[in-house]
């Protein structure tokens, strides 16, 4: 099983950065792709972002393409997401996902594609 927790949430002004951090506990992290998804006020949780276990493999929801960027340190067992240009529309608790996959290359763009889950960070952008 697979431990996660969200860390780096935080307040920014629009057109700032920020870093989430995602600490994976467990043997296996490297077998695990991991996501990042969002929940803004009012809404469901929607996908972020996603790279498989190798890393070789990224996908990108269209709102955030080209401002973030996912990455995995495996030796760390952390996966990281880098935000710029951020907006106010990307306020919202950020989760941190796991899936357990012996495919270098799978990533999972859905809920149900994951099987563990941290408890979420905030992130509010201010314009």
């Amino acid at each position: 099983q697979v431990h996660v927790v969200e860390s780096g949430g935080g307040l920014v002004q629009a057109g700032g950065s920020l870093g989430l951090s995602c600490a994976a506990s467990g043997p296996t992290f490297s077998w695990y792709a991991m996501g990042w998804f969002r929940q803004a006020p009012g809404k469901e949780r929607s996908f972020v972002a996603a790279i498989s276990w190798s890393g070789i493999s990224t996908y990108y929801a269209t709102p955030v393409k080209g401002r973030f960027t996912i990455s995995r340190d495996n030796a760390k067992n952390t996966v990281y997401l880098q935000m710029s240009s951020l907006k106010p529309e990307d306020t919202a608790v950020y989760y941190c996902a796991a899936a357990p996959t012996y495919s270098r290359s799978y990533y999972g763009r859905r809920e149900n594609d994951y099987t563990y889950w941290g408890q979420g960070t905030q992130v509010t952008v201010s314009s």
